[in-house]
């Protein structure tokens, strides 16, 4: 079982979560090819605050902070603490967007964890089109016959 410590400091979760981010950036998985090869394509992985909380850290050898304390931490118990996870927070949520929005991946994780939605335009094919006719100028001769 992973015990948790909540004399983490602040200095070094901010720092774990750096290297969180850095792992999710810098994941690669194998992918065979056409000739059976197996080579390793760049693959980002969308962070997450319970994996990171509940897997990563204890998996890197560190003390966890269980979720609880996380959120505590994060409605004001101590300002820079709030500031602290708000700012870990904002990385997280800045990565995940970005690979949701660049790569595609993740959408249900964007709707129910980063807000995002669906928008579809609804085009009105039917709308009158106004059209204005301007009738032609007439010349003006100079030649008067």
């Amino acid at each position: 079982m992973t015990k948790t410590n909540t004399d983490l400091s602040l200095e070094h979760l901010e720092l774990l979560a750096y290297n969180y981010i850095d792992e999710c950036l810098n994941n690669t998985k194998e992918h065979p090819t056409a000739s059976g090869r197996l080579v390793k394509i760049k693959d980002r992985h969308i962070p997450t605050i319970d994996y990171f909380l509940r897997i990563w850290i204890p998996l890197n050898g560190n003390p966890t902070i269980n979720r609880s304390t996380y959120y505590r931490w994060l409605n004001h118990e101590d300002e820079d603490k709030s500031n602290t996870i708000k700012t870990i927070e904002g990385l997280f949520k800045a990565l995940a967007t970005d690979i949701v929005a660049n790569e595609g991946k993740g959408i249900f994780y964007a709707k129910n964890r980063l807000g995002m939605t669906e928008q579809q335009r609804e085009l009105d094919v039917f709308k009158p089109i106004e059209i204005t006719v301007i009738a032609p100028t007439p010349k003006i001769s100079n030649n008067e016959n």
